[in-house]
């Protein structure tokens, strides 16, 4: 049930109301203190100045007395909203339980089945391994590689995992019809460099025990010698596979090939059975993400025995298939996937679990739920119908034209871009629609059969429905109103299809409160708004023209100049160590970087533009473009456990939170003269040195 997803990007959200007194809502989050317009005065720490850490200086009092949670992996305000939108997602689960019936009809009654059946420990714990029987039965009838690679296939519809990836999406080159995409994968840890650099030599090992614990839980035959085999295996795929930097860049990741094309490019490998077991029959066409990574993982599919790679599938299956699966298996994942990997202390109580197994999305406990069968958009419908105010939709589509126009403005000013470059850029910003809250129209469940005694089968079932949804218009046309991200998830993106997305949970508090200040407001969802529009014209995004293709509409010599500034940009980034040994990457981090730079830059032009010309207030002694820029600093306060930082950094496309303020801050001349930062301070940079892109 593995899907190629394009990176989303954190978002929060924000309005534009008076200053006036902060009212507390009942079921906020305890923790939260935002004064009497919006920031949270005692959480700075004045003891450090603005030019040496901003970030620090906006936060540092509250991540000094702010403990990280024994069940997760950070701490961070987007954290405290999730917890709301949790809490809420729980209420709508167990009043859905309530009307359930054993095999339901209805949207509500199949959200409570799916619940009751995650919650039912009792019967879960009886059942052990049974659940995956069959796809444990089918592995071991399975004694070819032709065979195997079939039921790599059905990845898209159940737990099985392997050597490659598929993804159905736009077609990039042909924006009126979808594509099916194939991608490089069987890395069970986060990403290659934990295969390949010494300093995770002790998670590679702590690795390689958890799949012979899991293959012994299953009962599968030489366990130890198997899981040695397997990580040996995906070891030398990892030294194969591209970086997560390479796959950042569209024009080498756009290969096109027609079935025998693929077969004799990368041999060795069974494509038209993986195809076919993942309903796609025989394509014309399919587009290769790495290209030249798939003959060499190709070659080792090939020369891998038999024997191991059905042990490499049933453990996948086992390990994608454990958080539904009796205590042992929840405990070994939750030791190896939480424990290790993040440092988590202690595993979430299990209703959240069982709401995130139904909802999907991420808002706080991982993404592993989000990539299995859920009823994501069924659950949906049910929270923006109890939760979503609908005035909030016009007043944030109000807030993005204010930003476009910021951005539009910016654009005409340019002095380093050509009238022809300028033309078409200013194109493509009128182009982005926006889309607020919700789709409009709401996936059919009526034909998922869901149980409130089969966890399992509910999780398979679902994902063949989800699964069928987009086979089933992969020929036809492109659909322009389509979402990539249910409303409860607490997140935003800028889409394939030259559109901007805003989820219904990022409309909720703490984030999105009327009653703050106008600066606070426009420095941190103003920002993130124009976060979005900016990854439309980043260091990748610049690439897709107005409808959405991948075309060159840049003259070469503003090519040349973009690139340029990107390098000096994406040197400061690869400066910065947030733990000894573990720097941030700035090619893997550029394009978020650089959208966070043009949207903290956009935020405060809207802010000015705002004013109308008359001068901004003070308040409690700090101004407008102060309080612009702590509105930004206060909306990524947070931080993460040294395990998950490490993590991050090699695998994550955003920069840790520190630096996702003091980054962009340093490069723009008004935070400079709103806080009088001089020479010698550690965040200043001379101002020849900043760099301006957008």
């Amino acid at each position: 049930m593995s899907k190629l997803a394009a990176a989303a990007v954190v978002a929060l959200i924000v309005t534009a109301g008076a200053a006036s007194p902060r009212i507390g809502r009942a079921d906020e989050p305890a923790g939260l203190k935002y004064g009497a317009w919006g920031f949270d005065l005692t959480a700075r720490d004045l003891k450090t100045r603005p030019g040496d850490d901003f970030f620090r200086y906006a936060n540092g009092a509250w991540l000094d007395c702010t403990p990280i949670p024994g069940d997760k992996p950070g701490i961070s305000l987007r954290i405290y909203e999730s917890d709301l939108a949790e809490a809420r997602l729980h209420a709508i689960m167990e009043d859905a339980a309530k009307v359930s019936s054993h095999a339901p009809t209805t949207v509500e009654g199949k959200v409570g089945a799916f619940y009751k059946a995650f919650m039912d420990e009792g019967r879960i714990e009886a059942l052990g391994a049974k659940p995956i029987a069959p796809e444990l039965d089918a592995i071991r009838a399975a004694t070819t590689r032709e065979q195997l690679g079939a039921l790599m296939g059905r990845q898209v519809k159940d737990f099985e995992g392997g050597a490659f990836g598929i993804g159905l999406d736009v077609d990039v080159k042909d924006i009126s019809h979808y594509a099916i995409y194939l991608a490089q994968a069987g890395l069970g840890l986060p990403d290659r460099d934990y295969y390949l650099q010494a300093s995770f030599a002790e998670k590679k090992a702590a690795y390689q025990a958890h799949v012979e614990k899991l293959l012994t839980l299953v009962g599968w035959p030489d366990a130890k010698a198997k899981a040695a085999a397997i990580v040996a295996l995906e070891t030398k795929i990892a030294e194969a596979s591209w970086t997560k930097a390479e796959e950042r860049n569209p024009d080498t990741t756009y290969n096109p090939y027609s079935l025998p094309q693929l077969e004799a490019a990368a041999p060795g490998f069974p494509w038209a059975a993986f195809l076919k077991a993942a309903d796609l029959g025989a394509p014309a066409k399919v587009v290769v993400v790495e290209k030249t990574a798939f003959p060499k993982i190709a070659a080792i599919y090939a020369a891998t025995p038999v024997d191991v790679l059905q042990a490499w599938l049933a453990f996948n299956v086992a390990d994608n298939a454990s958080p539904y699966l009796s205590k042992p298996f929840d405990e070994a994942f939750f030791a190896f996937q939480k424990k290790t990997l993040t440092g988590q202390d202690e595993e979430e109580a299990r209703w959240k679990r069982g709401v995130h197994a139904v909802s999907g999305g991420d808002y706080g406990a991982g993404d592993h739920f989000d990539r299995f069968g859920n009823l994501g958009w069924a659950v949906g419908q049910l929270y923006t119908a109890r939760y979503f105010p609908p005035p909030a939709k016009a007043k944030v589509q109000a807030l993005v034209a204010d930003l476009k126009t910021a951005y539009a403005a910016r654009i005409k000013k340019l002095d380093w871009m050509s009238p022809a470059t300028k033309a078409e850029a200013l194109k493509k910003l009128a182009a982005y629609t926006v889309k607020v809250g919700y789709p409009d129209k709401p996936r059919d469940y009526s034909k998922v059969a869901i149980r409130d005694d089969d966890l399992v089968g509910d999780v398979r079932r679902a994902a063949e429905a989800d699964w069928a949804f987009y086979v089933a218009r992969q020929n036809g046309p492109v659909d322009r109103g389509d979402w990539g991200m249910t409303p409860q998830t607490n997140d935003a993106y800028n889409g394939s299809l030259i559109d901007i997305v805003f989820p219904a949970v990022i409309l909720q508090p703490p984030i999105f409160d009327a009653g703050a200040d106008p600066a606070i407001n426009y420095g941190a969802v103003g920002g993130v708004i124009g976060h979005e529009l900016t990854h439309g014209f980043d260091d990748q995004g610049r690439k897709y023209d107005s409808q959405g293709r991948l075309r060159d509409w840049w003259a070469a010599a503003d090519a040349k100049t973009f690139e340029a500034r990107a390098k000096a940009f994406g040197a400061q980034y690869s400066a910065y160590e947030p733990l000894p040994g573990a720097h941030v990457n700035g090619d893997l981090t550029m394009g978020e970087n650089i959208a966070d730079l043009g949207g903290l830059t956009l935020g405060l032009d809207a802010y000015h533009a705002s004013l109308h010309g008359k001068p901004a207030p003070v308040i409690d002694g700090l101004t407008g473009d102060q309080r612009v820029f702590l509105g930004w600093a206060q909306a990524w306060r947070g931080k993460l456990r040294d395990d998950a930082v490490r993590r991050q950094v090699v695998s994550d496309p955003h920069s840790p939170r520190q630096y996702r303020v003091n980054g962009p801050v340093r490069n723009i001349d008004a935070w400079y003269a709103a806080f009088g930062v001089k020479p010698g301070e550690k965040l200043y940079i001379a101002p020849d040195a900043r760099v301006r892109i957008w």
